[in-house]
């Protein structure tokens, strides 16, 4: 299900899952915001977007909700899903189409964090072609008939995916891209640069869901900086939290000031 949401005096948007993508990554709670529409017509729901848009007299996005996502070239036969990426390029593909949808006779599926984890511990590589892999159907479809797997407020009320997990999704993003064997840190550095900029016009719009997306912005690109390196961002933080725990000081003017 595809749901219109609109939060007053900012935004009209599209999302699959209104808790994840609004409550949780923009920090909106639901009497915050209102639901124009929902189907599960992809079609007809991006099209709708850009129509109240208009009327709401916002932004209109420059593309297509249902156009947003990458197609891949996935062969579905009766028994499996093939993907056109070895195993190791897999996650950093899915995690650009998330979001997408197929179906199989088995039953319909999406890609989105839970179930790309799924995929990711069940992938074969396929025994005809070692850059393409492929996940069983039936199996896919079970895990997706499970209440306590797959209904929307079951998935959010899930642990959380821990730091570790998150670091580690960036840099197998950034692995499958050839950031690291053709990047820098220079260039990383300079992309640093551009993200604080964007968070600082962010916090001067009072625009708390681009600052959220700055802030995530910028500690990707510090993951990427600190690979490049040769040490980690887990390291970093806590080398720097070892100092920090030590610290004594006073807030003076909105700024902690440690002692000498």
């Amino acid at each position: 299900m595809y749901y219109i949401y609109h939060i007053p005096g900012k935004k009209i948007g599209v999302t699959c899952n209104l808790n994840r993508r609004v409550t949780i990554t923009q920090g909106y709670s639901p009497d915050e915001y209102e639901v124009l529409d929902q189907s599960d017509d992809i079609d007809y729901i991006s099209e709708k977007e850009i129509e109240l848009q208009k009327s709401y007299g916002y932004k209109i996005d420059r593309k297509l909700y249902k156009n947003l996502f990458n197609k891949m070239k996935i062969n579905v036969t009766e028994q499996t899903t093939t993907f056109p990426y070895p195993v190791t390029k897999l996650k950093g593909n899915l995690m650009d189409n998330i979001g997408f949808e197929w179906k199989s006779e088995h039953g319909d599926f999406v890609l989105n964090l839970d179930s790309i984890r799924w995929i990711m511990k069940n992938v074969k590589t396929s025994m005809y072609n070692n850059n393409r892999s492929y996940v069983y159907n039936k199996a896919f479809a079970e895990w997706f008939k499970t209440p306590e797997l797959w209904s929307e407020d079951q998935v959010d009320q899930k642990p959380p995916i821990t730091n570790s997990d998150r670091f580690e999704l960036i840099r197998d993003w950034a692995r499958s891209r050839g950031l690291y064997d053709k990047g820098n840190s220079h260039t990383q550095y300079v992309k640093l640069q551009e993200e604080a900029g964007e968070l600082a016009k962010a916090l001067l719009k009072d625009d708390k869901p681009e600052v959220i997306d700055a802030i995530g912005d910028m500690v990707v690109v510090l993951t990427n900086l600190a690979h490049l390196q040769g040490v980690t961002i887990e390291n970093c933080v806590d080398s720097a939290y070892t100092v920090i725990s030590k610290r004594t000081g006073k807030m003076i003017n909105g700024t902690f000031v440690k002692d000498e």
